[in-house]
């Protein structure tokens, strides 16, 4: 389905009644990576796939001023309104985590528990930022000038990912192909103006977001388990979890355990009486 919000159109689809959840995707993917989740958390929750700026089907505007993380997360506050939702449950990954972080920021009294998987609140010092903004400049710029086939080739390749390399070729494969079907200036402009130099650093907000917090980190993807285990000591509600057997995409890598684990979350705040 498609809504305009802030004047671009978003694609998205719902799936299942009850308590909403929001799902954020990371870059270069779609709403389509938590496809094999939907029917499993649709039973007693009322699951909102959303296609993020440049991705997907949404919208690619040539303004890359327009894919900020805080106009992003008013998109999504907007969505909401749109679908009379008070409060929801937002579950993010990588880039969609940092999106769920600043919508819980920005918008606390919206949001009734968080699910971030792999992600950082931003860079805290103003040379970092500057760092990031010019390498991710630079691989918009390989977008733009080499095509998103080689990008995505370049970008299945960082060490980020190494652990991708032991699941099946099909998985890979699949994975390979949801990334090509974004728009390339779709992702140089994500990158331009949604990436992690962009976005301000949310360090100091931590401490004001009482609501339930899962933090998930893949046993190989040491920086990023460095980063939540940060997290979890600033966090008020937080509870940390190592998945073992993954790296990065935990929810591609080993995704019963994903499944399980942010079930036993949601189901834990039920029996406390918050599903």
């Amino acid at each position: 389905m498609l809504i305009k919000l802030g004047g671009m159109h978003y694609e998205y689809e719902i799936t299942g009644s009850g308590d909403a959840l929001l799902l954020l995707h990371g870059f270069t993917g779609s709403k389509d990576v938590w496809r094999r989740f939907l029917p499993l958390w649709s039973h007693g929750l009322q699951v909102i796939a959303v296609d993020l700026p440049g991705h997907g089907k949404t919208d690619s505007p040539s303004d890359w001023a327009r894919y900020s993380i805080e106009q992003t997360a008013a998109d999504m506050i907007a969505l909401l309104d749109a679908l009379k939702i008070k409060q929801a449950h937002v579950l993010g990954y990588s880039m969609g985590g940092r999106l769920a972080i600043t919508i819980a920021s920005l918008y606390a009294e919206r949001v009734r528990s968080l699910v971030l998987e792999s992600c950082t609140p931003g860079l805290e010092s103003e040379e970092e930022r500057e760092e990031r903004k010019r390498q991710d400049q630079q691989q918009a710029d390989f977008i733009m000038e080499h095509g998103l086939e080689a990008f995505v080739e370049r970008w299945e390749n960082i060490p980020l990912f190494a652990s991708q390399q032991q699941l099946p070729y099909s998985v890979r494969e699949q994975m390979r192909q949801q990334r090509l079907q974004n728009n390339p200036l779709g992702l140089a402009n994500s990158l331009r103006g949604m990436g992690t130099g962009m976005q301000p650093s949310w360090w100091s907000s931590l401490h004001r977001l009482c609501m339930p917090v899962l933090l998930l980190g893949g046993e190989y993807d040491e920086k990023f388990l460095r980063i939540l285990q940060c997290m979890e000591q600033r966090l008020p509600n937080a509870e940390f979890v190592q998945v073992s057997g993954a790296g990065h995409t935990i929810h591609v890598e080993q995704p019963e355990k994903f499944d399980t684990i942010v079930r036993s979350f949601f189901q834990a705040q039920y029996l406390e009486g918050g599903l």
